[in-house]
């Protein structure tokens, strides 16, 4: 093969040797043990800034432009800070911190560091993100009145500000599960889940929206991104449900939502939900537990709404004649499934969720290479390929993360989690739904701008702790934050997810934007459940997690019915109230709520059944006078 070595070609293969790099070194750490904390985060780091200078150009993305000299410039500033930590590690790990003053170099090396990171982060994310760290920083400076140096300390020179947590989890966890699905994807794996969905789903009513529910769940716990989840599989699906008669709008909300409860749902979920962990102290394990059941709910909601709409409109779904059939689908693709079923075995068996996701990445080609149906996609090539991408899907994330450790740094340091505390539990005067409304309104404002990781961090820090002051549930706080932060993908009016599945789909962002609202309608009531019951994060006797689970499944469906106004019929306006306070009813928790919701369900069905039947024999009276001489 020849080489291009022109500038552009250098660049280009520079790039690949570099992702690849980084790639095999976090593969590397996970296998034979991570580093200290300081030099494994501040690797990560610096694969991150060198490539994102290497691939982002100073106002848009890779647009086919080598880099120029200012590119360059900076990325030989944005290597010097973490290269000088490197080179003085003993001084940086035995100088004790906020009492030993830092030299002219420290500062100067900071506030480089803290420069670039806001400039990488723009460059790869857009200015949201950039901008709250820099009004969390002059909030330290001009109201907290922070000094200066212990400010520079806390970011640059500990394990509490950029090289914190945050950071820690995208080297740890998001890199090589993020590996992991680009393996999955070069081997096939998203046209398996496409093709599994549509021999599942694509014959029954409004079939292609249950596609993209299908394809759009599995491909989720792979992706973790909602906009790259839509991107993937709404070329395919949308069309399919514009061609069986949905409106542009109502396809581009059904694609949206899917695609953004793919980070909801287990077993890999979106990089936020290993934030959990790592702030828990738990295992993944853990939360993919307590996201379960939330997540089927999630789901449950999304089919329903799709089939109901397809019911009332009339539509119908694919002539098997054009589907793939399952059975086929299962002998020729269905040995892809074993590398996830490999990180759920190693992850069970009690290793950690890196070693998991690295066998399961490691198993991904040999896989792929036990049937003739995908031996062609067994090429170094495509796996030289893979890590590459998989490093460059990284860089949203390790950025993200990085940009956040300075606002998480002024929080512990001003102590602005505490005021921020106090004020949300006065102001909410000790009424906790209040104060989850107030959560809620937060997380999507967050989420408008911002990825699902940043915005759940920052959540953490200033909410979260208020809802456990006033008896939430710790597990339930964070997966109340987490979830919100999610749902921001598809609210109006910054809703990523509906502006790429809007522009498959050629419809206008706002029909789009709140027919993805109403069609997650459900997911917004969800977080509320959870936090009053719960038994629906799988805490608590099996009994009452059982019957919660029954009864919240029950209200999800009959509430998506009120929504779009069909069950077994068309609803009139009564029953569609009906269905929708039913559906309320049955998921608030408790006995006399249950009845309220099983009667007022029991009167819709009774009444609609004794329609249907009329209506059914209405037309055979019909039928047979037509068919009399």
């Amino acid at each position: 093969m020849k080489i291009d070595l022109s500038h552009r070609g250098v660049v280009n293969l520079a790039t690949m040797v570099i992702a690849v790099a980084m790639a095999l070194y976090h593969m590397w750490a996970i296998a034979f043990g991570t580093p200290e904390a300081i030099i494994f985060r501040g690797s990560h780091l610096l694969f991150a800034l060198v490539l994102t200078f290497l691939i982002y150009r100073r106002r848009a993305a890779y647009d086919g432009q080598p880099p120029s000299a200012l590119d360059y410039l900076l990325l030989a500033v944005a290597a010097a800070p973490i290269v000088y930590l490197f080179f003085y590690y003993d001084y940086v790990v035995n100088r004790i911190y906020y009492i030993d003053d830092l030299s002219t170099a420290d500062m100067v090396l900071a506030v480089v560091l803290i420069a670039i990171i806001i400039e990488a982060t723009r460059r790869v994310i857009g200015w949201a993100l950039p901008i709250t760290a820099l009004v969390f920083m002059t909030y330290g400076l001009l109201v907290a009145r922070l000094e200066p140096m212990r400010l520079l300390d806390q970011l640059y020179m500990t394990t509490e500000g950029i090289f914190g947590i945050p950071l820690s989890v995208s080297a740890t966890y998001v890199l090589i599960f993020v590996v992991f699905g680009a393996f999955m994807e070069r081997t096939g794996t998203g046209q398996l889940f496409m093709n599994f969905a549509m021999a599942l789903t694509g014959h029954t009513a409004g079939g292609p929206g249950k596609v993209a529910i299908v394809s759009s769940s599995l491909f989720g716990t792979i992706s973790g991104s909602a906009v790259a989840n839509v991107m993937v599989t709404g070329p395919i699906s949308i069309p399919l449900m514009k061609r069986t008669g949905f409106k542009p709008s109502f396809a581009a909300g059904v694609e949206a939502v899917a695609s953004t409860g793919g980070q909801l749902m287990p077993p890999i979920m979106g990089a936020a939900a290993f934030v959990m962990a790592e702030f828990l102290a738990v295992s993944f394990g853990q939360v993919i537990i307590w996201a379960l059941i939330p997540a089927v709910l999630f789901y449950i909601s999304c089919f329903a709404t799709v089939h109901f709409e397809a019911k009332r409109s009339g539509l119908v779904g694919i002539p098997r004649a054009e589907l793939p059939k399952l059975r086929q689908v299962m002998y020729e693709h269905g040995h892809l499934f074993l590398p996830a079923v490999v990180i759920l075995a190693v992850m069970y068996s009690g290793y950690s969720a890196p070693m998991a996701a690295l066998a399961g990445t490691l198993s991904c080609f040999p896989v792929a290479f036990l049937r003739k149906t995908t031996r062609g996609n067994v090429t170094v090539r495509n796996v030289i390929e893979a890590l590459a991408d998989g490093a460059k899907s990284t860089l949203s994330v390790a950025l993200a993360c990085a940009c956040a450790g300075l606002v998480i740094g002024v929080v512990t340091l001003s102590g602005l989690g505490i005021v921020f505390t106090q004020f949300v539990v006065g102001l909410a005067q000790d009424t906790l739904v209040l104060a989850l409304i107030l959560t809620m309104i937060a997380g999507i404002i967050l989420g408008m701008g911002i990825p699902t990781t940043p915005a759940y961090i920052i959540m953490t820090a200033l909410l979260v702790p208020a809802l456990i002051k006033l008896g939430v549930v710790t597990p339930a706080a964070h997966m109340f934050a987490f979830y919100f932060a999610i749902l921001s993908a598809i609210t109006p009016p910054v809703a990523l997810a509906v502006y790429a599945a809007s522009g498959l789909a050629k419809s206008d962002i706002w029909t789009s934007g709140w027919a993805a609202v109403k069609i997650g309608a459900a997911g917004f009531i969800i977080p509320f459940m959870f936090v009053y019951e719960p038994a629906l994060l799988m805490i608590g006797d099996w009994t009452t997690i059982l019957s919660s689970c029954f009864t919240a499944s029950a209200g999800v469906l009959f509430f998506s019915a009120g929504l779009q106004g069909y069950f077994l019929t068309h609803a009139v306006v009564w029953q569609r109230i009906a269905l929708i306070v039913a559906g309320l009813a049955l998921i608030k928790p408790g006995l006399y709520t249950d009845i309220v919701g099983a009667t007022l369900f029991a009167a819709v069905i009774g009444t609609q059944w004794m329609t249907r039947k009329a209506a059914a024999s209405n037309s055979a009276e019909r039928a047979a006078a037509k068919s009399t001489p």
